[in-house]
């Protein structure tokens, strides 16, 4: 039997190290991050345990690689969601562009309503990135940063250097104030508050039901432009 070929062992771990991210997603949001030992993640996956420290350095870096990715096929399928509207279809009052501003509304959308539907998971992540360690500089993360200075530059920035920081912590923001056990902010205020910050339509993206919180009609600064 001829030994595999570089590419085929490239694929072999990629596919490896897919089945260990996502194994991690599902045992932390069904049991905790306490509760889930590395163990249980190699068995959830199929793989040997000696293969989890091939990869990851420990538990923390494997589950913020494992939501990173999470965040970005998330991220990705909403963007890539048909239709996509033409330029000046919108409603909002920006020349940038419909088509950025209906991105950057889905973008939105698709971060909070991942720490809505993954609160247990989100909330673990968050705590995480607190720990000293803070972002871990992974693949996933680097896809999922990608994705969001693309976001921000078709919404019409001009330092995306800049721009795509402050997005970045305006969302973990938001995402902390869902997230906060006991007392946490609805999420229809905190979409109106960022779309209110980038002048986006309340109607864009996937709006919740019912009227905009304290809906006025305004609009906040766009990048770079005085209201």
């Amino acid at each position: 039997m001829s030994p595999r070929s570089p590419s085929v062992n490239e694929e072999l771990r990629r596919r490896s190290r897919e089945r260990l991210l996502q194994a991690t997603v599902e045992l932390v949001g069904e049991r905790g991050y306490e509760a889930t030992t590395l163990g249980d993640i190699a068995d959830r996956a199929g793989a040997a345990r000696g293969l989890v420290s091939y990869y990851f350095p420990g538990k923390r870096q494997l589950l913020q690689s494992a939501v990173h990715r999470l965040m970005h096929r998330t991220l990705e399928a909403a963007l890539e969601r048909e239709p996509i509207p033409e330029d000046g279809t919108d409603g909002t009052d920006s020349t940038d562009g419909a088509e950025g501003a209906e991105r950057l509304a889905r973008a939105i959308d698709a971060i909070l309503g991942l720490a809505r539907d993954e609160t247990l998971l989100m909330r673990t992540h968050m705590a995480g990135i607190l720990q000293a360690e803070g972002f871990v500089q992974c693949p996933e993360q680097q896809r999922l940063a990608e994705l969001l200075r693309d976001t921000i530059v078709r919404y019409g920035s001009d330092d995306v250097d800049r721009d795509y920081p402050l997005l970045r912590a305006l969302l973990m923001g938001a995402v902390f104030a869902l997230l906060i056990p006991g007392a946490p902010m609805p999420l229809a205020t905190l979409r109106a508050e960022l779309f209110q910050r980038y002048g986006l339509d309340w109607a864009l993206g996937v709006p919740p039901s019912g009227a905009p919180p304290d809906a006025d009609g305004g609009g906040a600064e766009r990048l770079g432009r005085a209201p």
